[in-house]
């Protein structure tokens, strides 16, 4: 098969970390042809979708290498413009943020789609499903939630639970988030940044003691669960446990709350279109919904022997066949 990666510059992956390259990896051991192409690589003309879409090699790398980035991991082939309807399956792997180019390649990938090409996940249900907003459909699952943009409703939030974290709708990576007390002397000041007056939205949600034993990522393929998560366990004085953010990173066995949510989403979030899912759990809360590139394959891999990769591309060859 034949399969298209869009996603950001592959000269700027980490491959140590990085998902989709182990997604990469474990394509071409089963023998398929990666090809890749950025967002700017995709263009349109009348009804269909094209990309100008190299092919790639990767390299067997020397064992005991220890360099983030390689220049010698792949090879790249003569670039060329190609139909999306012709290949086996185009993979949406490019990172947040969120923004209006990602927003447009959605468009196009979603009428690329009605021409026959198939996407994951599909192009509607990214731009549709944001990743803080989605868990408000699964009530039973969250801590005490509230989104809003006006302050003195959020204010009141905070002195309800005496403790609350604010989160941006379209953050990433533990990026602006806040933990705010009831009692902080510089509240207000959060809450001017984070709603800026008004004029945005945030969730605030009721804190979760629990974040100190990790924040989760339990990862859905073809709507079965993976049977390990990530925990992301904030460093001393962070309450963030985002690997961005400075967090250690611990594979653990999917707890019994985990199990649960996983097997109720899984089904369902596939269904309609989520071929891979990232939740986040902390405790026995689902905080977030991760649909745009969710990452975790590799330390997961590496901790526990479970080749995520492996079981990310067997599941994806069984939907791409007719």
């Amino acid at each position: 098969m034949q399969w298209l990666f869009i996603a950001d510059p592959i000269s700027s992956f980490q491959i140590k970390k990085d998902s989709t390259y182990a997604m990469m990896q474990a394509a071409q051991a089963q023998a398929h042809e990666i090809w890749v192409a950025e967002l700017g690589d995709l263009y349109a003309r009348k009804d269909r979708v094209y990309a100008s879409s190299a092919p790639i090699r990767l390299q067997s790398l020397a064992p005991g290498v220890k360099a983030l980035k390689n220049p010698r991991w792949y090879t790249q082939g003569e670039r060329q413009e190609r139909y999306l309807g012709e290949f086996d399956a185009v993979l949406m792997r490019k990172d947040p943020p969120f923004d209006l180019e990602f927003l447009y390649a959605t468009l196009l990938l979603e009428q690329a789609a009605r021409g026959g090409a198939r996407v994951f996940n599909q192009p509607q249900v990214l731009r549709d499903h944001n990743e803080k907003l989605a868990i408000l459909e699964f009530p039973e699952f969250i801590a005490d939630t509230l989104v809003s943009r006006d302050p003195q409703r959020l204010r009141a939030f905070v002195q309800e639970h005496r403790l609350a974290i604010f989160k941006l709708l379209d953050g990433m990576g533990g990026a602006s988030i806040f933990q705010a007390r009831a009692d902080d002397p510089n509240l207000s000041v959060i809450l001017e940044t984070m709603a800026q007056f008004g004029k945005r939205s945030v969730m605030a949600q009721a804190y979760i003691p629990e974040i100190r034993d990790g924040d989760k990522r339990v990862l859905l393929i073809g709507g079965e669960v993976v049977p390990y998560a990530l925990a992301r366990i904030p460093k001393a004085g962070e309450a963030r446990g985002n690997l961005a953010a400075g967090g250690r990173a611990e594979a653990r066995p999917l707890s019994a709350a985990d199990k649960r949510i996983g097997e109720y989403l899984a089904p369902r979030l596939h269904a309609r279109g989520l071929f891979l899912v990232g939740l986040d759990i902390i405790g026995t809360f689902l905080t977030e919904i991760n649909v745009t590139s969710p990452t975790c394959f590799r330390e997961i891999m590496d901790q526990t022997g479970f080749d995520v990769a492996k079981f990310f591309v067997q599941k994806l060859t069984q939907a791409c066949k007719p």
